[in-house]
């Protein structure tokens, strides 16, 4: 019934399947994102790793040491926290949820995990804010515990 509705309205808007369909490119395009960075990480590519932020003084990073402002910042904290292939470990991220909350802007919760033989393995949870920002997804605000 709420679907049914929900097209009924978009439809009236202007299609419900085109909405539809720009939704379904949009999670593509941020799934595809976050399996790049999954492959970067792994190959030792911090720099291509940190392509999926918003490259901007106003990316807010939050992580158990607080709050860091800046992508430079972020990259700098990712080197020092992780400087090396042993410390980076194997990344992979299992997604909670990926939601819309309008045509350019979403979030997604996961779970990101390190296999790290010779350190110990480490994971926890995340909350990405993503905004569509000139045609292209990227990450605005991680909260990563």
């Amino acid at each position: 019934m709420k679907k049914a509705f929900l097209c009924l309205t978009l439809a009236f808007l202007g299609g419900c399947g085109q909405v539809m369909a720009q939704s379904a490119a949009d999670r593509k395009a941020i799934l595809g994102i976050l399996s790049r960075q999954e492959g970067d990480w792994n190959a030792g590519r911090v720099e291509s790793f940190m392509k999926g932020y918003w490259p901007s003084d106003s990316l807010t990073f939050i992580g158990k040491v607080g709050v860091t402002k800046g992508y430079q910042a972020t990259l700098e904290n990712y080197k020092k926290r992780y400087p090396n292939r042993a410390s980076m470990g194997t990344l992979k991220f299992s997604i909670l949820k990926l939601e819309f909350l309008a045509p350019d802007a979403a979030y997604v919760i996961g779970r990101w995990h390190l296999t790290r033989p010779e350190v110990g393995d480490a994971g926890g949870h995340f909350t990405l804010l993503w905004r569509k920002i000139k045609g292209e997804w990227l990450i605005v605000s991680d909260h990563s515990s």
